[in-house]
């Protein structure tokens, strides 16, 4: 196989991969999220959050969206187009949730949020090992703060 074919037989598998992972969060079902990742190697970085956004491995994923899908039980991501790189995927969602419960300072009022984000699914080969998600979350804020 020649290296453009290696580089398309990659991209499919990539692809394949990040579309499996979003379909495993549209289902509310964490361990198939968290089985995307390679069995060596998994994290999941949210930079707007901080040191909080620094989740370093499988369980702790599994945590986070056990979590997320708790505050926000009607979760849903729109994906746009894949976008390929050398070691990445970058992918630019349409994020919404109805709140149900208090998240990260916020009192839960029962509004939703919608919002666009940035989604870098880093890959070592074949295999993701890391999902950073780039996002406002003072816009997400506003819109679950909002007066009724």
């Amino acid at each position: 196989m020649n290296d453009a074919a290696l580089q398309a037989s990659l991209r499919q598998i990539r692809e394949a991969t990040v579309k499996e992972h979003v379909d495993a969060e549209n289902r509310h079902d964490p361990d198939a999220t968290v089985a995307t990742f390679s069995d060596a190697k998994a994290s999941y970085d949210i930079p707007a959050f901080g040191e909080a956004g620094q989740v370093p491995d499988h369980d702790a994923i599994r945590d986070l969206f056990v979590g997320m899908f708790s505050v926000f039980p009607d979760f849903h991501i729109e994906a746009g187009p894949l976008r390929h790189g050398d070691d990445h995927v970058f992918v630019e969602v349409r994020m919404t949730g109805t709140q149900h419960v208090d998240w990260s300072g916020i009192p839960s009022t029962g509004k939703s949020f919608n919002t666009r984000m940035a989604v870098l699914y880093e890959f070592e080969g074949d295999q993701l090992v890391c999902e950073r998600v780039f996002m406002d979350f003072g816009e997400i804020a506003r819109q679950l703060e909002a007066a009724s």
